[in-house]
């Protein structure tokens, strides 16, 4: 078995030029501007996970710097190294050095520095402003308000989106037609809605089915995201309300146990689920309060079965009054 073939599919089908990356068409365009004039402001990146931000950083670097990238760029994830002591040595060590090439600059990429203390986003602000001749900053977060004003005020700021559902499609389609899988169009649609927009989970996800056949359709892509399919879901839901309990409880609870799911999983599932049951507009908006509070309670230390079956009991009520 070669290197390439062993490895993880996020890594292998990682983009490598401005052309493979799918999705942020618009931040793509003004990012591709700032290489092309081979100058560029600090970069803060926000967006949820898997949606390009990381790779959008590594296209930067190689195409600024081509072959000589890895001497000119460091990266750093903030959520391992979170104290004031990282910027002060490890970024400070890097970015007092002149880079090498035709490139005047080199490029610190700061992943997840929403996760930083507020001390050491302080000592950032400090060193972005002291090392600016020799060195510029992305940074990357999923939420942009956990940054402190003063560093917003010195980044270009983009915002990335969960990828579209032709997006993912695109993606799906490359690594199928060269890992030789067959999947049909039910499967992309169930890996679509399973992954919402995450093209890392999706790529996990496809691998993982890869491993067991070659052969993918959606019941495959369910089992191995651990979700349980709409379907099953909504049957639970629909028992519910037609004031079966019991046997509403049973077939959640089967659900549950067969996929593996947590009861948050099943609340998020139940949730997106509300507005296709049978019941009229303002019974719904009724339901989704009160999965809403089940959320709530569980995440605050509420045993979960305890929770399901409450929020059962009032899809049950919701026809009574």
């Amino acid at each position: 078995m070669s290197f390439e073939d062993s490895q993880i599919w996020t890594e292998k089908y990682r983009p490598k030029s401005f052309e493979q990356v799918k999705g942020q068409k618009d931040t793509l365009k003004r990012v591709k501007a700032f290489v092309e004039q081979k100058n560029m402001p600090h970069l803060l990146f926000a967006g949820p996970p898997g949606v390009g931000k990381t790779t959008l950083s590594l296209v930067i670097v190689r195409e600024l710097f081509k072959d000589s990238w890895n001497e000119n760029f460091l990266e750093l994830n903030a959520s391992d190294e979170r104290g004031i002591d990282v910027i002060r040595v490890k970024v400070k060590d890097f970015a007092r050095t002149k880079a090498i090439g035709n490139v005047p600059f080199k490029i610190i990429y700061l992943d997840e520095c929403d996760a930083l203390t507020k001390e050491a986003q302080q000592a950032l602000r400090r060193t972005m402003e002291n090392y600016t001749k020799t060195c510029r900053f992305i940074l990357s977060c999923n939420y942009s308000s956990k940054i402190i004003d003063p560093i917003q005020s010195r980044c270009a700021i983009f915002r990335f989106k969960p990828l579209e559902e032709k997006e993912i499609e695109q993606i799906i389609d490359t690594i199928t037609k060269k890992e030789g899988i067959i999947i049909n169009a039910e499967a992309k649609k169930a890996l679509f809605e399973v992954s919402e927009g995450d093209c890392r989970k999706a790529e996990n996800i496809l691998q993982s089915c890869f491993a067991v056949s070659k052969k993918i359709d959606e019941n495959i892509i369910y089992s191995m995201a651990s979700v349980a399919r709409p379907k099953e879901v909504k049957q639970a839901l629909e028992l519910a309300i037609n004031k079966d309990f019991l046997e509403a409880k049973k077939k959640l609870l089967d659900t549950m146990l067969e996929y593996g799911l947590s009861g948050l999983d099943v609340i998020k599932q139940i949730q997106k689920l509300i507005w296709e049951v049978d019941v009229d507009d303002k019974k719904k908006l009724e339901l989704t309060k009160a999965c809403g509070e089940a959320e709530f309670r569980m995440v605050e230390g509420s045993d979960e079965y305890i929770q399901l079956e409450a929020l059962l009991s009032q899809f049950c009520l919701v026809n009574l009054n």
